[in-house]
């Protein structure tokens, strides 16, 4: 397992991915940013169980959706205080680059919005649903504003 994690952490650092699984001889990557990469996943199979990931960035949501996948290691290049809070709670094995109170928006101004979407959730299937609904919110958003 720990040749999988290792295995998985080269290929985020060496390659143009943004998250990586790797269990025995199988790999699955995206360049995808955010989380939905694993909502994808999550989609195609439910039982990712035995499987290690290797993450750019992973805040409480991200660590929601690995602990729903089964993933029983991950690497994070950042990771929140409170995404390893919980990885840590369910037993996930967890090593990272660096550690951060919270993940940040990316134009740097304000709080992630998946990490928002779930500060007060305690409930894997709850904060699954959070999430799809900020990303339904988010597309909206982006959709708004192209057409303004």
């Amino acid at each position: 397992m720990k040749a999988d994690l290792q295995k998985a952490k080269d290929l985020l650092q060496t390659g143009s991915c943004t998250c990586v699984l790797c269990k025995e001889e199988e790999t699955h990557s995206s360049t995808q940013r955010g989380v939905r990469p694993l909502l994808d996943w999550l989609e195609q199979s439910p039982d990712w169980q035995g499987y290690c990931a290797a993450d750019k960035v992973v805040g409480r949501a991200a660590a929601f959706l690995y602990l729903l996948m089964g993933v029983q290691q991950l690497y994070a290049g950042v990771i929140s205080q409170h995404a390893l809070r919980l990885l840590e709670q369910h037993h996930i094995g967890c090593e990272y680059g660096r550690l951060v109170p919270a993940i940040r928006n990316r134009a740097g101004d304000g709080f992630c919005p998946m990490e928002s979407a779930v500060r007060n959730i305690d409930d894997p299937a709850e904060a699954v649903l959070a999430i799809k609904q900020t990303l339904e919110t988010l597309q909206e958003q982006k959709k708004r504003e192209g057409d303004a």
